[in-house]
């Protein structure tokens, strides 16, 4: 069962459509709240879709080194991979994908400071990030649970995050 109805495609996923992807993802917490990514093209009118920060595993690469290069290039951040948290089967309008997400710490001492970066795949004026912004659980649950990737959904605390998941489709 997908997770969500099916929609037209959008073109911008194009280069995702049709095929089946590994993908991992970073939950970064900082001061109780979870950096997470808004991506365009996966609800109507534009609506945001708030997904951890992360993308393809690409061949010749650990999943380790995937997630690191990932969180540089969507939130110029450098970090640490920790715990492997959660196993995600993402089914939707076309997008198929298995996900895993790991708990990534920032690198050095300082307060994590993202910055919105980019997707190599993508043109300037096609990229799919819109907003990077920090989220309590609280702040998951005001949202409409579309707008929330499936392992976010019904947090009530950041250490639900830490509760390691298997999510699969039917």
């Amino acid at each position: 069962m997908p997770d969500s109805p099916a929609l037209p495609p959008d073109p911008l996923l194009a280069l995702y459509t049709g095929k089946v992807r590994v993908r991992v993802g970073g939950l970064l917490l900082h001061e109780g709240g979870l950096l997470l990514a808004a991506h365009r093209g996966l609800l109507p009118l534009g609506a945001p879709f708030w997904s951890p920060p992360g993308g393809g595993w690409q061949f010749g690469e650990s999943l380790h080194e995937a997630l690191v290069r990932e969180f540089r290039e969507e939130t110029g951040l450098a970090v640490r991979v920790g715990r492997f948290l959660h196993l995600h089967e993402f089914r939707r309008d076309g997008l198929q994908a298995l996900e895993l997400f790991f708990e990534v710490l920032a690198a050095g001492d300082a307060a994590p400071a993202p910055r919105l970066g980019h997707d190599p795949e993508h043109a300037a004026g096609a990229q799919l990030l819109t907003e990077l912004a920090w989220h309590t659980p609280r702040q998951l649950l005001a949202l409409p649970p579309a707008h929330v990737h499936p392992v976010l959904r019904g947090l009530l605390s950041v250490d639900d995050l830490f509760v390691p998941q298997l999510h699969f489709g039917g």
